[in-house]
């Protein structure tokens, strides 16, 4: 048989048709068009439902020209790809519409005077006034709950995953789960009953940080449990290998090798109770003077300050704009917690 015989007379070539890298944003662009079209002519106002036509539009597009062009194998993965690329868009935009809608109202009254002064001498219906004595509240109601449920929750994470065997280990992962489904005016009512009505303790701050304790706790135990799980026993057993004690091997060898992921599970349970308005409402009351003592008489807070704004406005007004201001401050904070958590995350990583 000759060479000739066996040499194929064309160009051949294993490579199936495809289409271009901007095909994606193509049919993006034409189904956000087509949408905004078809809610015209239907007479649609709300931007939920042209965005919804749009997304179905999008799917259905790039599934039909992907079958006819590159098959039916590569058309099933561009559905799969456009349908999470539809499910992103639709977690992010009510996420974006609600901070760009933060940060529109709130900035009209956001300044360095409304941070650096209290309602004392400001009526509802009055401009003016500030968040000073609500800033200084939720600093001091956080700050106390974080003191007590870090130590503790850190502490009882330890003893599950170092020590805990039998019943008792079973038992203290059993509450610290029906801790954390525990909604937060259960936590204020418990506080409550308790440490108001019977032992007749007044409205407090530091009655509002025992609740937020009690919603912080399970957070910070889960957290760095699953921290503690992640190091490698390789290096616990190194560690006693050459006659280290456990406790000393906990302290110098699996602690600092998970800290940084502690400190964020501990900045996010912050974050999680820095929003909490419930437990604040039924505890420590709320005020429109400064009270730096949290264990003495009501204090006020973000959460709350927004509430009563919010409550007092009727929906206009000066108290409507220090509602939105308060809320974009609450805002900003959480989000320095989060920043500052991931922060030192990756300070703290191993190398």
């Amino acid at each position: 048989m000759s060479n000739a015989t066996l040499t194929p007379k064309g160009p051949s070539t294993l490579r199936a048709a495809s289409l271009p890298k901007w095909f994606a944003w193509a049919v993006a662009a034409g189904s956000i068009v087509l949408g905004l079209g078809i809610s015209a002519a239907a007479g649609l106002e709300s931007s939920i439902q042209w965005a919804l036509i749009a997304g179905i539009l999008f799917v259905l597009g790039s599934f039909a020209i992907a079958a006819r062009v590159e098959g039916k194998r590569q058309a099933k993965d561009r559905l799969a790809t456009s349908l999470v690329w539809v499910a992103f868009m639709l977690a992010v935009l009510p996420l974006a519409s609600l901070v760009w809608e933060t940060i529109s109202r709130g900035v009209k009254v956001l300044d360095v005077y409304f941070l650096t002064h209290s309602m004392g001498v400001v009526a509802t219906s009055q401009p003016g006034g500030g968040i000073y004595h609500a800033i200084l509240g939720t600093l001091e109601q956080v700050g106390i709950a974080a003191v007590i449920s870090v130590p503790i929750g850190v502490l009882t994470a330890i003893y599950l995953v170092e020590y805990g065997r039998g019943r008792l280990a079973k038992a203290v992962t059993f509450f610290v789960d029906v801790m954390t489904g525990i909604p937060s005016i259960v936590a204020g009512l418990f506080i409550l009953s308790t440490w108001i009505l019977i032992l007749d303790m007044g409205p407090s701050g530091f009655a509002g940080a025992m609740a937020l304790t009690i919603l912080m706790l399970p957070v910070v135990v889960r957290s760095t449990e699953e921290m503690l799980k992640l190091v490698p026993n390789e290096l616990r057993e190194a560690s006693l290998a050459l006659g280290v004690p456990k406790w000393r091997t906990i302290l110098k060898i699996v602690l600092p090798t998970a800290i940084g992921g502690i400190t964020t599970g501990v900045m996010l349970a912050i974050a999680r109770i820095a929003g909490e308005t419930a437990p604040v409402l039924l505890l420590v009351w709320g005020s429109n003077y400064i009270n730096t003592n949290p264990f003495s008489d009501p204090q006020a807070s973000l959460p709350m300050y927004i509430y009563l704004q919010f409550q007092q406005s009727s929906g206009s007004g000066a108290a409507y704009d220090r509602a939105w201001a308060a809320s974009l401050t609450l805002i900003a904070f959480i989000m320095i917690l989060n920043l500052a958590a991931r922060g030192i995350a990756r300070w703290k990583a191993p190398r």
